[in-house]
């Protein structure tokens, strides 16, 4: 085996071993998980993510470093709208707070499935066909003026093609057993509803790939810097959300943030046609510098408290 080979299976190798221990020995009880909490692993995660950066930093040098370090920053600002998302999500189908860690431990086992195959196609396809970095380049501006421009709406996940195409397809349970994706249920094995939460936090993760994946092509082409730096923000997200769920409407401007940051990368990858290459320091300092200006923003300028609105009707219960 060689020493590529090597870094990748014991990266994966790392990262089983470390989940294995948050589900089975911290997790094994299911329970609400606290803001104290969720703080202290999410500090956790960060601390390992920048361990392992720097080893990436010794080892391959301070560009890569760098890059990884950018790479990083931006799959987390921009997973900061996976989290709302979410949030919806759970509150929609009204996930018992002590089943949310769960769903989304195993939300996070399929992201590393369909993320590793699009990161390695991905960084194939752009080492061969250049091209293709100005087509990603555009996607993103596209992505940021559509994001900006955006009304806030309700999310139904019952109208999401991925609800549809379950309850069509598998046979469902008429109720949840608490923490459990399978039962027995008129001698027939039957998934539970929270099972079908679990796929829309799959299909909500796949979608949000679609925009992060482009962006970091747009910071490296190593598949290898890409795959770890997206991972290692995959495992804090989701102490993270327990973090700042309470937090979500204080933080209104995040949304412009995270446009402009869509967009300097696009133009950034748009503008390497013109021979133009923005140097990886400059682009940390750039995203960073976004980032913090939309918090300090929204802390400045608070959000309008909104007239209390009727709920409709009743949602489908995941307990």
């Amino acid at each position: 085996m060689n020493t590529q080979a090597a870094l990748w299976v014991g990266f994966n190798v790392f990262v089983l071993v470390m989940l294995a221990l948050d589900l089975g020995l911290f997790h094994r009880k299911a329970h609400a998980v606290s803001p104290k909490e969720a703080g202290i692993w999410t500090v956790v995660w960060i601390s390992i993510s920048l361990l392992f950066c720097a080893g990436i930093w010794h080892y391959r040098g301070h560009e890569q470093g760098l890059q990884w370090v950018t790479a990083y920053v931006v799959e987390y600002a921009l997973s900061v709208d996976n989290l709302f998302v979410f949030l919806m999500v759970f509150s929609y189908f009204r996930v018992a707070p002590e089943h949310q860690h769960r769903v989304l431990f195993w939300g996070i086992m399929g992201a590393f499935i369909m993320r590793a195959g699009l990161i390695i196609a991905g960084a194939a396809l752009v080492q061969r066909f250049h091209w293709l970095i100005y087509l990603f380049g555009a996607f993103l501006v596209y992505t940021a003026l559509k994001m900006l421009f955006s009304k806030d709406e309700d999310i139904d996940p019952e109208q999401k093609g991925i609800v549809k195409f379950a309850r069509r397809v598998l046979p469902v349970s008429r109720q949840g057993e608490g923490s459990r994706f399978f039962l027995t249920e008129d001698g027939r094995r039957k998934v539970t509803p929270l099972f079908i939460v679990l796929l829309v936090v799959e299909a909500t993760d796949l979608l949000f790939a679609l925009d992060s994946i482009p962006a970091v092509l747009g910071i490296s082409q190593d598949a290898f810097i890409i795959y770890t730096s997206n991972v290692c923000a995959i495992l804090g997200l989701r102490s993270l959300f327990f973090v700042v769920a309470s937090l979500m409407d204080k933080f209104h401007f995040l949304k412009v943030g995270l446009s402009a940051i869509l967009a300097f990368v696009g133009v950034k990858m748009l503008i390497t046609y013109f021979d133009i290459h923005v140097p990886i320091g400059l682009s940390l300092g750039v995203i960073a510098g976004i980032l913090v200006g939309s918090i300090v923003a929204s802390l400045v300028w608070p959000k309008a408290p909104e007239p209390e609105q009727a709920g409709e009707g009743a949602k489908t219960e995941a307990r």
